[in-house]
């Protein structure tokens, strides 16, 4: 990735951010003999291209009501983390500027809130997103799948990278943490202080067959979750020796999937006050 960007960003009021800007990038593989961005081009002598370019317009809104801070400008910290955050981003490519191929139109609107309830703490996360245009693999919205082996929030652990690939999605993700409320009615287990944790998460798209046949060079086969929702859920622990949590994931379906994974672990580590 070769990206170049240029942004302003303003806070008109308390708690109400507005990004705009411009940025530049190609885009290439690696390794193309393991996975490749190829796309039609029939501009090109061989009608297949292995680079995109692209140029885009992005702007974007975020709404945080009821976020508290401290300090000024930059220096600013979070005082509160009970806040609902609520974000909505246009993109717009545009062909011709720096050799720039694709016209394209992308929207994506998220909300974020935590939820503080008798028996715990609640986290849930709704997004939807579309692409209106012909766009290649590059370009396309692919549903975050979590190879690795630590617990990031909006990503799918039991999905490979580039399991699904859409250019229309909605997706949900929900975490509870009893706050040992479990564990604490246990006489043993109690004096360690542990954290019972659950999540659940789904998505559904789509991709039209215009984006397949655009990118139908590639050597990764593109699906996207239309028929099925696909989802997922996890039991984990937290607060363990105050600072590790450790995840167990299970795959609800699409199980026939190539090299799908039914379950997986993953954790984190960190201090929290």
């Amino acid at each position: 990735i070769n990206l170049s960007t240029f942004n302003l960003e303003f806070e008109p009021v308390t708690n109400l951010r507005l990004l705009t800007g411009i940025s530049y990038r190609t885009l290439s593989s690696a390794l193309p003999e393991a996975f490749n961005l190829d796309y039609i081009d029939p501009s090109s002598p061989t009608g297949i291209s292995s680079v995109t370019k692209d140029f885009e317009f992005n702007s974007t809104l975020i709404y945080t009501p009821k976020k508290r801070t401290i300090g000024f400008g930059v220096e600013r910290r979070n005082i509160n983390y009970d806040y609902s955050t609520l974000l909505l981003s246009y993109t717009k490519g545009m062909s011709g500027f720096f050799d720039s191929g694709f016209d394209y139109e992308k929207f994506q609107f998220s909300y974020t809130q935590p939820w503080k309830l008798g028996f715990g703490r609640l986290l849930s996360s709704v997004e939807i997103g579309k692409t209106f245009g012909t766009v290649p693999l590059g370009l396309l919205s692919v549903v975050p799948g979590n190879q690795t082996f630590f617990t990031l929030f909006n990503t799918f652990p039991n999905l490979n990278f580039y399991e699904f690939v859409t250019d229309t999605y909605a997706s949900m993700h929900f975490e509870h943490n009893f706050n040992g409320r479990l564990f604490a009615r246990i006489p043993v287990v109690r004096k360690w202080n542990l954290r019972e944790i659950v999540g659940l998460r789904g998505v559904w798209g789509e991709l039209s067959n215009a984006n397949k046949l655009l990118s139908s060079a590639t050597n990764i086969p593109l699906m996207a979750p239309t028929d099925r929702i696909y989802w997922e859920y996890s039991v984990g622990v937290g607060n363990i020796f105050r600072i590790f949590r450790i995840d167990f994931n299970f795959r609800g379906n699409y199980l026939d999937n190539p090299d799908a994974r039914p379950f997986g672990i993953t954790g984190s580590f960190g201090f929290s006050f």
